[in-house]
């Protein structure tokens, strides 16, 4: 039995900004729709427009397609305090209750569990953590590791973003048949909390291929679900819902030391332990609720800031490499920076070119939910506002974080600075996930049937809507030799 729906409810708002509202039923390359100005820093022909007091974007050395995005005061906080709050502490606390969990899954493999964990969580894989549910009743439900930790040739690394869980079904069904064998009122109360929501939210949010995060539709079916003032939850929607599932690819904790704001999409200012925090928005009742786990998020935050990227682990021909990183400043420092600096640059969509339908979601369905937040506590101290354009990335650890791009659609990094060599289908094993180190990403299968009448959702699709693979052709002019050697340097950020 799988619970990956219950494994997602963390991720809420943590990986990018809500951006539903696009028809389903348009193809990929003409599915954008042109944002309402007041969706903030809009880039067209060189204008540029007020994107409000929070976050707004200036134009970069006198240049029309690239906008600096200014950092925000955030709290302080203690890391090692901000790990074991990652690791034990209850921000999501709703769940099935532990000893029905224990039961199902109480068998997990050593490489599985983390040190320093305590109480019941020291018995559970690393995504998952006990707390004890408002009757009193202990209850077992995922944390942030779910969507922020991943195995990369056999070897958990905390802060990868997960590329392998499956949000293809709806597994709330499975969950809400676990109400027959509980007869302990206490323990039938605390399952209905979590299944009668996570029954709202199952059908809702899936996507076309296994992999793909749907954490921007998750965003915005919960906030239609609860009161804006109050934070109460109501099993009636209180806003439309969003009508499409968007992928996006969830990325790697790392970057965050270095990034003013959180999101793809510029989205994400002031402050951020505020923003993270948030995306434990499945399970509280009250304002009261969320400022309980507000008051310790600072040291979350200072804690994923304390975390480097994982090095290269093979040999580096230290010789190419410092050709590539000629390279690399000529073609890609301009906008990633280089390891000195990182100049937190918007990209616009006109100028990037990869799938629009993240950054063009700013219909008014879209506002709906960034009004909700920035007027509800989450908003009282940090901002969302989608762009239209991408923030170009930190490339730190780069090499560990396939697949690429925002929407995870390219496997390789040689696809990355090469477009002929982006496959239109592919697919990947699940079963392990190794590296390949020739073209540095996954191991895939680039003849991938395409669309047929039983759908593999182990293929990628890049012809849906959302999960298109162009743009980012910047590397497109560089000679084989120019290519090899940027991706030998690569391997050294």
């Amino acid at each position: 039995m799988r619970f990956s729906l219950i494994s997602l409810m963390f991720l809420a708002v943590a990986c990018s900004p809500v951006t539903p509202g696009i028809d389903a039923g348009v193809p990929a390359a003409d599915a954008a729709v042109q944002p309402d100005l007041d969706a903030g820093l809009v880039i067209d022909a060189g204008t540029v427009i007020d994107a409000g007091p929070v976050d707004s974007g200036t134009i970069d050395a006198g240049s029309s397609d690239l906008f600096y995005l200014p950092p925000s005061t955030q709290r302080s906080g203690d890391p090692d305090a901000g790990y074991f709050r990652v690791i034990n502490d209850p921000y999501v606390n709703c769940g099935i209750p532990a000893n029905i969990f224990i039961a199902l899954y109480g068998n997990v493999p050593p490489e599985k569990r983390l040190a320093g964990r305590t109480g019941l969580s020291a018995q559970l894989a690393y995504n998952y953590t006990a707390s004890t549910g408002k009757t009193g009743i202990q209850v077992v439900g995922p944390n942030c590791l779910t969507c922020h930790a991943e195995f990369l040739n056999g070897q958990l690394i905390i802060g990868l973003g997960n590329t392998t869980r499956d949000y293809t079904t709806d597994d709330s069904p499975t969950i809400a048949a676990l109400a027959q064998i509980l007869t302990d009122p206490n323990e039938i109360t605390e399952h209905h909390k979590f299944s009668s929501r996570t029954s709202l939210i199952g059908p809702r949010i899936l996507t076309k291929t296994r992999g793909a995060n749907p954490a921007d539709t998750l965003a915005g079916v919960i906030f239609s679900h609860r009161n804006q003032s109050s934070l109460v939850w109501s099993d009636t929607a209180l806003l439309p819902e969003p009508t499409v599932v968007l992928p996006a690819d969830v990325p790697p904790w790392w970057r965050m030391k270095k990034k003013n704001v959180m999101f793809y999409t510029g989205a994400g200012a002031g402050d951020h332990a505020r923003l993270m925090m948030s995306a434990s928005s499945l399970c509280i009742d009250n304002v009261a609720d969320a400022q309980a786990i507000d008051a310790t998020f600072n040291d979350v935050r200072e804690y994923l800031s304390s975390i480097q990227p994982p090095a290269y682990p093979l040999a580096i021909d230290t010789t190419l490499a410092a050709t590539g990183e000629q390279v690399f400043n000529a073609t890609c420092a301009r906008c990633h920076g280089t390891k000195s600096a990182y100049p937190n640059l918007l990209v616009a969509l006109e100028t990037i070119g990869t799938d629009p339908n993240l950054a063009m979601g700013g219909s008014a369905t879209n506002h709906i939910y960034e009004n909700w937040f920035n007027g509800s506590f989450w908003g009282m101290t940090a901002h969302f506002e989608a762009r239209h354009g991408y923030v170009a990335p930190p490339l730190d650890g780069i090499w560990a974080t396939a697949p690429f791009l925002h929407n995870g659609s390219v496997p390789t990094l040689r696809g990355v600075i090469d477009s002929s060599q982006r496959p239109r289908f592919w697919k990947r094993s699940f079963s392990t996930n190794e590296y390949d180190v020739a073209n540095m990403g996954l191991i895939v299968d680039g003849s991938a049937p395409g669309h047929s009448t039983t759908p593999d959702t182990s293929v990628y699709d890049t012809t849906e809507v959302g999960y298109g693979n162009q743009g980012h052709t910047f590397g497109d002019a560089l000679t084989a030799p120019e290519r090899t050697a940027l991706l030998e340097y690569l391997k050294t950020l």
